[in-house]
């Protein structure tokens, strides 16, 4: 009787173990991201995350994008990350064989132009290239209107670009500029520029009164227009924005498991993070349910010109752009 007692309390009691290890295994779900993001966007996703997922519990591993791309392909017999968060899509399609399709619902929210083949990534934010200005330094001449004006000799050595060689968003702005007008353009472009090495240096420069123009990001240069900055304008050339997107993905076999990790790619993709972003960092959504005109003071994509360029051929023709950049440069003396 006693043996019998015994026996069941102690069956109970691994029984009551077991359900208090699997709550609290429940509680403590957890999802790694990779990202390239700075600080702000992060901490802006991360806590809407608190709140559409309190079960789940995210961990930030950050570097820059190369850096994380080798590390994922280091870790692709025991990864030990879910998510990776940030890259261009050129460079996910290089990596593309490290994650795992995943037909998400709030895919199906983003303008199609942001959806990554075959369910493998989707766009959380979209890059469009512009003319930066600052009206205090153009000394009575008209601002450009075009990517061409910027090849008006009275512009040499006071537009500011990025390097291409060194960064990705200056990549895409010369690889733009090589698709509409050659190499015949980026000789007449080279020949005008300061290049710097980091583009960060590019919008500070122009909005510190260092150079007139820059060539650089909508959001790095609305920053300075929402802070107050009244000499700073955005200038949406004639021939077109150029777009570039950055995406998320679910690495290949993820750490924390599939379900946790599409969990946190999901609210990646949703409105209430991509709507806070826009707000809060001035990155524009993919999604095509945000009203970006109605929360901000920047233009809806739709009513912007667009010249398309394709992510995949940008990153296929890479090395040939390069070595043309590097020619016009050379030709130029620099």
């Amino acid at each position: 009787m006693s043996q019998t007692f015994t026996l069941k309390t102690g069956a109970a009691a691994v029984l009551a173990t077991a359900a208090m290890t699997f709550s609290a295994s429940g509680l403590a779900a957890e999802a790694v991201v990779y990202t390239s993001n700075n600080v702000q966007v992060i901490d802006v996703a991360l806590d809407i995350a608190k709140d559409k997922a309190r079960d789940l519990t995210v961990q930030r591993v950050t570097s820059g994008t190369g850096a994380l791309m080798k590390r994922i392909e280091a870790e692709a017999a025991n990864p030990l990350g879910d998510v990776v968060w940030g890259a261009g899509f050129g460079t996910m399609a290089a990596f593309q064989h490290n994650f795992q399709a995943y037909d998400s619902a709030e895919a199906k929210g983003l303008d199609k132009r942001f959806l990554g083949p075959n369910n493998l990534w989707a766009g959380t934010n979209a890059h469009v290239m512009v003319i930066m200005v600052n009206d205090k330094q153009l000394k009575g001449e008209d601002a450009p209107k075009s990517w061409q004006d910027l090849f008006d000799p009275k512009w040499k050595d006071k537009v500011i670009i990025g390097d291409p060689a060194t960064s990705g968003s200056a990549y895409d702005q010369v690889y733009g500029i090589y698709k509409i007008y050659g190499q015949e353009g980026l000789n007449k472009l080279a020949a005008n520029a300061v290049i710097s090495k980091s583009s960060g240096q590019v919008y500070k420069s122009v909005a510190n009164g260092e150079y007139p123009i820059g060539v650089t990001m909508e959001y790095a240069a609305y920053a300075y227009v929402a802070g107050g900055q009244k000499e700073i304008k955005l200038v949406y050339p004639t021939e077109g924005v150029f777009v570039a997107p950055e995406a998320v993905a679910i690495i290949k076999n993820p750490k924390n498991g599939a379900e946790n990790a599409q969990k946190l790619y999901d609210i990646l993709l949703s409105r209430e993070v991509q709507e806070a972003e826009l707000v809060e960092t001035f990155r524009r959504p993919t999604r095509s349910d945000i009203d970006v005109a109605k929360l901000t003071d920047l233009p809806n994509l739709s009513d912007v010109k667009v010249f398309e360029t394709d992510p995949l051929s940008a990153a296929d023709e890479y090395q040939v752009v390069i070595d043309g950049w590097k020619k016009a440069v050379e030709a130029a003396g620099k």
